[in-house]
């Protein structure tokens, strides 16, 4: 049972947010003032939609007052996604509504011209948009300027009618880019407020998800109107403004993210990578703690809308930071997918944990050499070995000795080739090529050059980053496949649970002791033993286990390469997995061992530094205390796969 996250981030941070009654009462003291003395309404009340001709008969609209989203925020409470007050300029007209164009135009450009020596900047408004509102909505202010900076609202804030500053909320992303793919953004919705009056409108345009969890969850978040309501006599005279009922906040969307590691992956991926992902897992539950891309974007340039200039520039960056690599991408898994050859082999007896096959520099299989990525004959190795080292003959020819259907069969169990089902548009499947697959494709089954291929995780093999996390999950428990959980739970303000998202373990692998051992073991040996490729991954007081991995993509002549590692730690009892890709440039040599292995270095580093006791407080989370990171050796180039 998931209990309410009770957390004073939310609290204080919904005082904001719960502005909206003063924001409801500063409106009302914004509205059109009277020409003349108050006059009592009518004894009956009629509602109609007006037009320029017949607003001096209206008697009542009732409009709606959008309620403030709810917040996002990662596992803690820290707010990712909130709302802010934000503020308008405008100039109220008097009532009745008798100005000709000519005086219409008049009077809001003589209050423009007192704005812009306040403001120390030019209004650009048109008569045609002053004559608009008018004739259309002319008992709302007219809004001559949007979103005051702090310094403009310090100069404005004491005008006086007719006037005035509204206070409105709009959405904020207080840590930046951190987040930004998996948050989304918001955007404006329905028709621009210039047109005649309608009853139920909104005082001001609200706004929806358009991307992340802003969209998936947008009804949860978005909350229930309020409504005002405003009464004129027969001659157009405001006579009476009423709250009839405030909004009620949007539900509150708390994610398993922990936003300390969210930003060491993002940061470490700024670093090292021009484009890449980092995954991080709790192996014990599922949850996933940081899911970063790069590059990336900052979700308050959609604040409150965007310019067409500004989002043509990020359609058309080449490197594509609208793209959240870590799901919506797949990559050849290279030698990471040798953990999945070597479960299928163990368990179904092809070899066992001490046959020893030769890792040769190249073997012929049928009329095409495949090569080993060491020139040297390195001799007879067990799997630990050859994992170790990340021989690709090896793995050739145990792979074919296992044949294709296990190695498929137990990739599938690690979940490769399916959806991981996080709550997010557009996550991708990736792909375990099999006889149909090839079939379709190349127009015959899986002949043993595909299943060398495979072994070594190339060819037609896909994986995204966050399931190569998950994988790397399922072999750090021993064997428990936990389903991949984003968001923990929904709840209100006063933190009652709407729908809660339980951890839930789909399903036990039923691996044997002696090959999780051999799993274990090996990875272990591929960050810390003498002949691994991950010795630039190595922390001091903590074993990290993992696997490195080079693959080649793309047509011939514009081949990039995807390099990898991934794992878990501490290795004796693991906390965290992950899954590190730094995606190279066409025709650059990367290496998972030098490239990915230091940023996944890079953001333990700093978790672990964080987790020390520091001025008597407690550390965030409760991995082993203490462990710094050890500056290894370099590695040259030529022993990383």
């Amino acid at each position: 049972m998931i209990r309410p996250l009770i957390c004073e981030n939310l609290r204080n941070l919904w005082r904001v947010s719960l502005l909206l009654i003063t924001v409801s009462a500063a409106y009302a003291q914004t509205l059109p003032p009277n020409a003349g003395p108050s006059a009592s309404p009518a004894p009956e009340e009629e509602t109609i939609v007006p037009t320029f001709e017949t607003q001096k008969l209206a008697r009542t609209y009732i409009l709606d007052i959008p309620a403030p989203r709810g917040q996002i925020t990662d596992r803690n409470g820290v707010p990712l996604a909130q709302n802010k007050l934000s503020y308008n300029l405008g100039v109220s007209f008097p009532t009745p509504l008798d100005f000709s164009d000519t005086q219409a135009i008049s009077y809001v450009r003589e209050k423009i011209e007192k704005a812009e020596k306040m403001i120390g900047r030019p209004i650009k408004i048109s008569d045609e948009a002053i004559l608009r509102h008018y004739r259309n909505r002319g008992i709302l202010p007219f809004e001559i300027v949007t979103n005051l900076t702090k310094s403009e609202y310090d100069e404005v804030k004491e005008v006086k009618a007719p006037m005035v500053v509204r206070p409105i909320y709009v959405r904020t992303y207080p840590n930046g880019k951190i987040g930004g793919q998996i948050l989304g953004y918001t955007g404006k919705t329905g028709r621009n407020l210039d047109g005649i009056i309608d009853n139920h409108e909104t005082l001001w345009p609200e706004t929806e998800g358009r991307e992340g969890l802003e969209q998936t969850f947008n009804e949860m978040l978005s909350g229930k109107h309020g409504q005002y309501k405003l009464t004129f006599d027969r001659d157009g005279r405001k006579t009476s403004e009423k709250l009839i009922s405030p909004p009620v906040p949007g539900d509150n969307v708390v994610t398993t993210l922990d936003l300390r590691l969210q930003e060491l992956a993002e940061k470490a991926l700024e670093a090292k990578a021009k484009r890449g992902a980092i995954v991080v897992l709790d192996p014990n539950n599922g949850d996933i703690l940081a899911l970063a891309s790069w590059p990336t974007y900052d979700p308050n340039v959609f604040v409150p809308s965007i310019s067409a200039e500004k989002f043509k520039a990020l359609q058309d960056d080449p490197n594509i930071p609208l793209l959240p690599r870590a799901f919506r991408s797949s990559y050849p898994p290279g030698s990471t997918f040798k953990v999945a050859v070597g479960l299928a082999a163990l368990e179904t007896g092809a070899v066992g944990p001490n046959d020893a096959y030769e890792c040769v520099p190249a073997i012929q299989i049928g009329n095409l050499t495949f090569h080993n990525w060491k020139k040297g004959n390195r001799g007879a190795l067990n799997f630990v070995q050859a994992l170790t080292e990340s021989c690709d003959t090896w793995f050739y020819q145990v792979g074919i000795k296992t044949g294709a259907d296990p190695i498929i069969d137990w990739a599938l169990k690690l979940g490769f080739g399916e959806k991981c089902g996080i709550p997010l548009r557009g996550e991708v499947e990736g792909r375990v090529p099999n006889d149909q697959y090839m079939k379709a494709t190349h127009g015959r089954r899986l002949l043993n050059g595909d299943i060398a291929n495979l072994s070594i995780g190339q060819g037609d093999t896909l994986v995204t980053p966050l399931q190569m996390a998950q994988a790397m999950a399922i072999i750090a428990n021993g064997g428990t496949f936990y389903q991949a959980r984003l968001v923990q739970q929904v709840q209100t303000l006063n933190n009652e649970i709407v729908s809660a998202y339980q951890v839930r373990a789909k399903k036990t692998l039923n691996v044997s002791p002696t090959t999780m051992e051999q799993l274990h073991a090996g990875l272990i040996e591929v960050v810390n033993g003498a002949g691994g490729t991950a010795h630039q991954a190595s922390l001091d007081n903590v074993e990290v286990a993992g696997k490195t991995g080079t693959a080649q993509w793309g047509p011939k002549n514009k081949e990039r390469t995807a390099a990898w590692f991934a794992g878990f730690l501490p290795a004796d009892k693991p906390q965290f997995a992950f899954a590190a890709l730094y995606e190279g440039d066409v025709g650059s040599k990367v290496h998972g061992g030098s490239t990915a292995g230091p940023m996944i270095a890079d953001v333990f580093k700093q978790i672990y530094k964080d987790q020390q006791v520091a001025n008597g407080r407690q550390p965030r989370r409760e991995p082993p205390r203490g462990p710094q990171i050890r500056r290894a050796e370099p590695v040259e180039e030529d022993e990383s796969d």
